[in-house]
């Protein structure tokens, strides 16, 4: 009889290893094609070859793995991740989102479907009315730009949110996005160099209006399924960018579509930021092309009235 119960039990912690293992390979499938689908995105949208290879190295590492992706981030944060070959601070961050929402803000970026309400909902403290709040006021998408909302004093100041609401999103994507410490203020991410920036910019109007560039149809704001948006995948130096039109709904009601150019950026040392650089009616800086949030490094590059290579709308 106790032969009988030892051969069951330990029958029991085999099938309890092997769902395990279903799971771990179940669930780091699914996020390795995930990155291989960003990869193809990439290489049809033009992007730079060792980028495309990078995601593709990641995706068979993470294919690889037999511990659950989740289960390394929930023990060790995104350190974890990052101790693994092939898979830096850009490609943590994103395995982070997969694993916390399900979905993967870049991906959709890509394929024209973002939808950054929905990624926001899914944060403990912020409903319907307040995510549509912070896409139309901060006029940002991903969990990461959410983030530095929370610890740079601008998500509190949107109505709705107060100290304890902010301090409940902070908590909540700490955990969310594998952070053990974060330090008061921001993540600690450097940001490109202005100049880097207003170049990407103006590659990308050119680009843009010259038909250069492929195009994508977004599926806000665009009843008609046109492949109107035009996307650039570019390098300068170590930062890695992606720019396109802003499709946001006040970038619509503004009727500034073709003016407000959102860029995405990442270095090997950091996970994805993003700026937008649009070009102000009054003011000082009128008429020039400004990163918006940095206008005293702008202020300071250039006396009054004097004019940047970023000037005037092309």
């Amino acid at each position: 009889m106790m032969i009988w119960i030892k051969g069951w039990t330990q029958f029991i912690c085999d099938l309890s290893k092997m769902n395990d293992l279903r799971t771990s390979i179940s669930e780091n499938l699914s996020l390795a094609a995930k990155l291989r689908e960003y990869a193809d995105l990439l290489t049809a949208q033009g992007a730079d070859h060792f980028r495309i290879q990078a995601y593709r190295a990641a995706a068979d590492v993470v294919e690889e793995q037999f511990r659950p992706i989740s289960q390394i981030i929930k023990a060790e944060g995104r350190d974890g991740l990052t101790k693994l070959p092939a898979i830096g601070q850009s490609i943590a961050s994103a395995l982070a989102e997969m694993t916390a929402t399900g979905r993967w803000s870049q991906l959709a970026r890509l394929r024209g479907d973002l939808e950054p309400e929905i990624i926001f909902r899914s944060i403990p403290g912020i409903g319907r009315n307040l995510a549509d709040r912070i896409v139309r006021e901060l006029q940002i998408d991903t969990l990461e730009a959410l983030e530095l909302a929370a610890h740079d004093g601008s998500l509190e100041a949107i109505e709705g949110f107060g100290t304890r609401r902010t301090q409940m999103v902070r908590t909540a994507l700490n955990e969310r996005l594998g952070r053990f410490r974060l330090s008061q203020g921001s993540p600690g991410e450097a940001l490109p160099p202005l100049g880097l920036l207003l170049d990407v910019d103006r590659e990308y109007r050119e680009r843009a209006k010259a038909g250069t560039l492929r195009t994508i149809a977004p599926k806000r704001f665009n009843p008609q399924g046109e492949a109107w948006l035009p996307v650039l995948h570019t390098k300068r130096d170590d930062w890695s960018f992606t720019a396109l039109y802003s499709n946001t709904p006040l970038a619509h009601e503004l009727g500034r579509t073709h003016d407000w150019v959102i860029i995405y950026y990442h270095s090997s040392a950091g996970p994805e930021g993003q700026c937008t650089v649009v070009t102000p009616v009054k003011g000082r800086l009128q008429g020039r092309r400004v990163v918006r949030g940095r206008e005293k490094e702008h202020r300071a590059l250039a006396p009054q009235g004097a004019q940047s290579a970023g000037t005037a709308p092309v």
